[in-house]
């Protein structure tokens, strides 16, 4: 059983706005655990002129990497690669220690001797995207349904699996400390999630939501700032075991693309979340102990505005580097065309095997062979195995381009 209490301290004023503290007993001990109030927060979000004129950069800056997006001579190799960067990004706050490379190279079905727990876990999170993205293309509504679902898919194997995938939690969660006790944040208990969730449910549904309370005359809640305002709650409620951080970090792209912000997931916001790390879930968790839903709006704004540059910036790279490429090979003389084939290949995988290559071009392998040690010696290509026999070849110089920002968090 549990009831409201009255926070104390900074939290007395602060906290109110984002919810209520109520004591619940678990695992033997009474502990403070936190409801959220429905959104948006009331008294209304108060953004000054310097946060509206973040809020239209960071609009501008969404639109221009969308519109990057159809003027691409191969749109779909940028989906490819930036839905594994952020699939990376997002699992690596949780602490896993894969690389691009291990991703890549782990799926290729030959591709031994990456470390499997951690990169199976970055690959459920891109099936975990696609699956999402597929349904809303079908027409499927973002719900709590879909969220289930999509978590299913997430954790679907490897750590995780055993906490009941695509199901709320039945038992009380807590994040940091080894205990609810001792934890920094209690989120609510199991038997008022829904209380919590179907509010939520109906927030990121309307299209009519607004600042305050809604009234006829209200502007309508800007995309960005609900979409921040969502994230936030996700973290709050915690509503699963296991996979709440990634699922709330996936929520964002989806909510992009159902809004037709996006055509298509190539926002990698978790490199922003990734290098303020710490920031990050201060500035989560002080939306609850203070009410601070401008600083982590504002927060969320800048994010959203550095990684749509930087990905627009890498965008712009990766197809010079492409073009500086081809005109090299185009003068190797007579095997420029096989060649030319292998380097087209690797633009959309940037890690294959000689085996891979050949059925992705419908070359021999003895040629595909050829291209790969003609590429290598232009610096173009990296084998990355040592081995004589079933050797890898990796594109280095846009996996490395792609790859910035993506190096594992050192243990603390």
């Amino acid at each position: 059983m549990a009831m409201d209490i009255e926070p104390d301290g900074l939290e007395r004023t602060g906290a109110a706005r984002g919810g209520r503290w109520i004591v619940t007993s678990t695992a033997g001990e009474s502990v403070r655990a936190f409801l959220p109030h429905p959104l948006p927060p009331d008294p209304p979000l108060k953004l000054t002129a310097g946060d509206h004129a973040l809020l239209s950069r960071a609009n501008i800056a969404l639109g221009r990497l969308d519109g990057l997006a159809t003027v691409l001579p191969n749109t779909l190799l940028f989906v490819y690669m930036y839905i594994r960067k952020e699939a990376l990004l997002s699992s690596q706050i949780e602490g896993t220690q894969s690389s691009l490379s291990d991703l890549l190279a782990h799926e290729l079905d030959e591709a031994p001797g990456v470390p499997v727990d951690d990169v199976v876990e970055v690959s459920n999170y891109v099936a975990a995207i696609t699956y999402g993205l597929d349904r809303m293309q079908g027409g499927f509504p973002l719900s709590l349904r879909l969220l289930k679902e999509i978590h299913g898919v997430l954790l679907a194997a490897g750590r995780g699996s055993e906490q009941t995938p695509g199901e709320f939690r039945r038992s009380q969660n807590w994040l940091g400390g080894s205990r609810p006790g001792n934890a920094r944040f209690v989120p609510p208990p199991p038997d008022r999630l829904m209380e919590c969730l179907g509010p939520f449910e109906l927030f990121i549904a309307g299209d009519q939501l607004t600042y305050g309370q809604p009234e006829p005359e209200a502007p309508s809640l800007p995309l960005l700032i609900k979409i921040a305002l969502a994230h936030a709650q996700f973290e709050t409620i915690h509503p699963f075991l296991d996979g709440n951080g990634r699922l709330g970090r996936l929520l964002i792209p989806l909510m992009l693309c159902e809004d037709g912000a996006l055509r298509q997931p190539v926002l990698y916001l978790s490199l922003h979340f990734k290098t303020h790390r710490e920031e990050y879930y201060d500035r989560l968790q002080r939306t609850r102990t203070h009410g601070e839903w401008e600083a982590w709006v504002r927060f969320f704004l800048e994010g959203v505005l550095s990684t749509a540059q930087k990905a627009v910036e890498t965008a712009q790279a990766a197809l010079a580097l492409f073009d500086r490429d081809r005109k090299t090979l185009q003068a190797i003389g007579r095997a420029a065309g096989s060649t030319l084939q292998v380097h087209e290949a690797l633009q959309k995988q940037p890690i294959l095997s000689i085996k891979k290559a050949a059925s992705l071009t419908n070359l021999s392998e003895p040629t595909v062979s050829a291209a790969f040690a003609r590429m290598e010696e232009l610096a173009m290509v990296k084998e990355i195995t040592g081995r004589q026999r079933d050797r890898l070849y990796s594109y280095a110089p846009y996996i490395t381009l792609l790859a910035e920002g993506t190096e594992p968090l050192q243990p603390t």
